[in-house]
């Protein structure tokens, strides 16, 4: 098993996709579109690590392994172009968020204004005790907050493109 070229293509890949996945955040956030209220299930990154991920395993598979793959080989491989992608990614957002001051407050401007939306019926549903907790923290959300939600969705969202990926790309010797 060839680990070290597995890893070092890996994280050739999630490094271009955590920068090209930091220049959408910052392209959304200038059109007017904060990329932190956008729905996970719609997120961009579910594009990107589905990309770079296939990109990566077939090109470890092809040039290294002589077509073979297994599943194990590509769940580590996938993983850590996730893994790296987010923390570059979250690294970014950090330098970006204490260089823009407004990121942040557009981010607790808004959520604001979309938890006054919530009707009655969901809010009984939640529980007012929760809810009003959540928006009574709202205030004092910062930029590392921010980084470690848009982490931890990106490695969830990243798990399951990672299984998919996986599977379509394995390959096993033919005996």
């Amino acid at each position: 098993m060839k680990l070290p070229v597995l890893f070092k293509t890996s994280a050739r890949y999630g490094a271009v996709s955590g920068t090209l996945a930091f220049i959408l955040l910052i392209v959304s956030y200038y059109l007017g579109r904060h990329p932190m209220l956008v729905s996970p299930l719609l997120d961009f990154r579910i594009l990107l690590f589905g990309i770079f991920t296939f990109f990566a395993l077939r090109e470890f598979r092809d040039y290294n392994q002589e077509g073979f793959l297994s599943f194990a080989q590509g769940m580590l491989g996938s993983l850590m172009v996730v893994f790296v992608s987010s923390v570059i990614t979250s690294a970014l957002l950090i330098a970006f968020g204490k260089w823009e001051d407004g990121f942040v407050a557009m981010f607790i401007r808004e959520s604001i204004e979309y938890y006054k939306t919530f009707p009655k019926e969901d809010i009984e549903r939640i529980g007012k005790e929760t809810f009003q907790r959540n928006l009574d923290a709202l205030p004092a959300t910062n930029i590392s907050r921010l980084a470690g939600i848009h982490f931890f969705q990106g490695s969830v969202i990243g798990f399951f493109i990672s299984i998919i990926v996986s599977v379509i790309l394995r390959q096993q010797p033919k005996t």
